[in-house]
């Protein structure tokens, strides 16, 4: 049974492989051109600018599928009053299917071929692309298109493109449409690409308002005429290697994407000052706490007794529900150090921030070779508190996080084919996602918990022994000592931290931007996991203090607070920050938001417990007890 699964699945993987055999092949990025040699023009996307995940195929609209004939060209040339260059140049289709990679597949392109005939260092003052025939179904498609602000997204080798698909005059805020307004389509491209040493290393596309036509009225059918021009030109000053910083000065992505240095700055001195103020404020009471309990006579010891060390039987009592903790904690250890590498193999520029679809991508291959971690981390754990059904454990933490990851995506895709949006993700990226699931992520699992199981130690190496039966908990204390404001100053502190950075974040995520900061986001990364680190033992002084020993759950809760703050973050910056509106960037919005801040949540709570286990077995072996 299992081996026809896997061989239907390698037959799927077959036959989607032979059919992107059909589909254009892209021209690699960093080409050098010979004069006159064809230049591709890739189009990609169209949707509403504000909901940057709904996306659908360029020729959803209207668009040119072939070019003009040469008679055509003469006719129109002659009305546009333009003298036309003779040169030659390639027929290509539109509509053609390119090849794509993983990565750009999961980001929702979907590229294709355009009929622009464009050729290196040959500017073109004017030339027709195609006429064609608007009907009123192609009319209200692009007047709704216009009125929800529908930008297109081109691309030349690996440098995107983007304009406005036309623009409207007149028009009221709230009701739209009113007498006197009017909706313009822009049918006019111009092209402007930058060269250095036979390489294109920049491109812009710009819209003519000259050329815009009145579509206002839709009941009838219209004649447009749609063309373009190109501007060649020298960039000495831009290499091919440095070609995407133009991208940070563009006039078409949001002018308020600058990251504040002094903010920053700030942010890091502040976490610094609160990481060693609680670290000398721990270690005070502690040293205190030590000679307060060494200096007790053996007879009165048990009378004057009080706090933490009063639990010591009970401290080391293992958690209720083994299996997710030991799973949980696992599956933590292996997100963090997922992000650990991602983000340097970022930084080094191994994994390429430029490239579509990269970060995304890296992600997912990056878990699945880290799987190891988790399996090894969850069984060891489970072993050392006397456990014995650890297949369990594993199922368990191989699941943990693919298993919301797939409902969550279940839930968006069928939104987003339903809406016939790009963001629903084509049957080969599913089929390559499952086969590294089922053919390396879930067999790491596995052999890292029979590494576990048969190589770790099992001892669990507790400073104290642990008592029959379970030590009364008190329930009066102080409510700044209660569970509630303790996991809110839990979540809080650390999020503060990160709350700057959180926002550039969420811009480049929700956004048109590329971010390319990872060095600041890999300081950011590691000052969370300190402080997050810090905060969880702080409070669980407190709870031990009180002489709660019930710490296991508390310390991994208190740790993975944090995702919980930026899942609610992740609402205020959506109605507040941000124009996304509709069910299908909602669905995705939110749905992919809860699985990054359950992703938070298990790795901050796996630092946050392993940092408190360390604590706990240093004070309690540093004291005498019986």
């Amino acid at each position: 049974m299992v081996y026809n699964r896997l061989l239907l699945l390698l037959s799927l993987v077959c036959f989607s492989t032979f059919t992107d055999g059909a589909k254009v092949r892209r021209v690699r990025a960093g080409k050098k051109y010979k004069e006159h040699e064809p230049v591709h023009i890739v189009v990609n996307k169209v949707g509403p600018f504000n909901n940057p995940t709904e996306t659908y195929r360029y020729y959803s609209l209207p668009f040119c599928h072939e070019h003009s004939t040469e008679e055509e060209e003469v006719e129109a040339a002659e009305v546009e009053n333009v003298e036309l260059v003779a040169q030659e140049s390639e027929k290509r289709l539109g509509k053609l299917s390119h090849k794509q990679r993983f990565g750009e597949s999961m980001v929702g392109d979907r590229r294709e071929t355009s009929p622009y005939e464009i050729s290196f260092e040959d500017s073109v003052e004017w030339r027709l692309l195609c006429k064609k025939l608007l009907t009123p179904g192609d009319l209200k498609k692009l007047k709704d298109a216009i009125h929800n602000n529908y930008f297109f997204e081109m691309f030349v080798e690996d440098l995107p493109m983007w304009g406005y698909v036309g623009d409207t005059a007149d028009e009221d805020i709230l009701v739209g449409e009113v007498e006197g307004s009017k909706v313009y389509l822009f049918t006019h491209l111009h092209f402007f690409l930058g060269h250095n040493n036979n390489q294109i290393v920049s491109a812009k596309v710009t819209t003519d308002l000259d050329r815009r036509v009145d579509i206002t009225k839709e009941d009838v059918n219209h004649h447009v005429q749609f063309s373009y021009s190109v501007e060649w030109f020298e960039e000495p000053n831009l290499t091919w290697k440095n070609r995407m910083t133009r991208y940070a000065q563009s006039r078409f992505l949001p002018n308020s994407f600058e990251i504040h240095w002094l903010s920053i700055i700030n942010s890091i001195v502040l976490v610094l000052l609160l990481t060693a103020f609680l670290t000398i404020i721990l270690l005070r009471v502690l040293k205190n706490d030590f000679s307060r309990y060494m200096e007790l006579d053996d007879d009165v010891m048990d009378e004057e007794e009080s706090g933490w060390k009063l639990i010591h039987g009970d401290v080391f009592r293992f958690p209720t529900n083994p299996v997710l903790f030991c799973a949980a904690v696992g599956v933590g250890s292996q997100l963090m150090l997922t992000t650990f590498f991602h983000l340097c193999l970022a930084l080094t520029g191994i994994i390429s921030t430029t490239r579509r679809g990269s970060i995304l991508a890296g992600c997912v291959v990056l878990y699945c070779l880290t799987s190891f971690i988790g399996g090894y981390t969850a069984v060891r754990l489970f072993r050392q508190m006397k456990q014995t059904n650890w297949v369990q454990c594993i199922i368990t933490t191989a699941l943990l996080f693919p298993a919301p990851c797939t409902f969550v995506f279940l839930w968006v895709n069928s939104i987003a084919l339903a809406h016939g949006s790009t963001s629903a993700l084509p049957v080969t990226a599913i089929l390559t996602v499952t086969a590294l699931f089922i053919f390396i992520a879930f067999p790491l699992t596995l052999f890292g918990g029979i590494v576990a199981k048969n190589y770790a130690s099992p001892d669990f190496g507790a400073p104290t022994r642990t008592s029959k039966v379970p030590r009364e908990i008190p329930t009066e204390f102080p409510w700044y000592r209660s569970r509630p404001f303790q996991v809110i100053i839990a979540g809080f502190l650390p999020f503060s931290a990160i709350y700057i950075e959180l926002h550039y974040i969420f811009a480049s995520m929700w956004g048109h931007q590329i971010y390319t900061l990872f060095g600041i986001l890999l300081l950011a990364f590691l000052l969370l996991v300190i402080v997050t680190s810090f905060i969880t033992v702080a409070l669980l002084y407190f709870q031990l203090a009180r002489e709660d020993h019930r710490w296991w759950w508390a310390a991994y809760v208190n740790g993975g607070m944090t995702g919980v703050f930026i899942y609610a973050y992740s609402f205020y910056y959506y109605f507040h920050r941000s124009g996304m509106s509709g069910v299908l960037q909602s669905s995705f919005y939110f749905g992919y938001m809860l699985i990054m801040s359950f992703g938070f949540f298990l790795m901050l709570g796996s630092a946050g417990f392993q940092f408190s286990l360390i604590f706990v077995k240093y004070i309690y072996s540093r004291v005498k007890c019986d």
